[in-house]
């Protein structure tokens, strides 16, 4: 019987670099999760739809269940655990918890990052550009105005940091 094939990457996660190696076919969040201890990214569809496995890969928002680790070779990572600073949350994640954007929290981490890429896109969206935006994200328990008004007070704070 053949071994299988096996491939050495480097991830930058969190500004962090890790070595591994990989199969060719295994999904970077299988990466994330089950080699790199990093929970936040959570597993729900698999194909791609639901929004709950968002990262940041070179700055822009992918589902991680739909890329093979060997694509983010070389590349920059960001999931749910690099946005704080030590114990210090991202505003974006503040304002999820200030302002009820989430309940079981499954999805949480997804629409964060997804926020946290709209806001640093458009650092003033109205309601309607956050619904078109945040469409990808599915959550089964909020009804989405929690979600809604998160975002709003993150973009209201940000705003308010970059003038000082």
């Amino acid at each position: 019987m053949k071994p299988e094939k096996t491939v050495t990457i480097t991830l930058n996660v969190n500004n962090e670099n890790y070595t591994l190696t990989v199969k060719p076919q295994r999904l970077l969040m299988d990466c994330l999760r089950y080699d790199l201890g990093l929970t936040g990214t959570k597993e729900a569809c698999g194909i791609g739809v639901c929004g709950v496995c968002t990262i940041m890969l070179d700055g822009k928002i992918v589902s991680s269940c739909l890329k093979f680790a060997v694509q983010a070779d070389g590349k920059k990572i960001t999931t749910i655990e690099g946005l704080a600073t030590g114990e210090q949350l991202d505003p974006v994640q503040q304002a999820f918890i200030d302002h009820g954007g989430f309940q079981c929290g499954i999805c949480t981490p997804g629409m964060v990052m997804s926020a946290k890429a709209l806001l640093e896109k458009n650092p003033d969206p109205n309601e309607s550009e956050i619904k078109e935006w945040m469409s990808g994200n599915l959550c089964r328990c909020t009804g989405y105005y929690g979600i809604i008004n998160s975002i709003k007070a993150a973009a209201s704070i940000l705003k308010t940091e970059s003038s000082l």
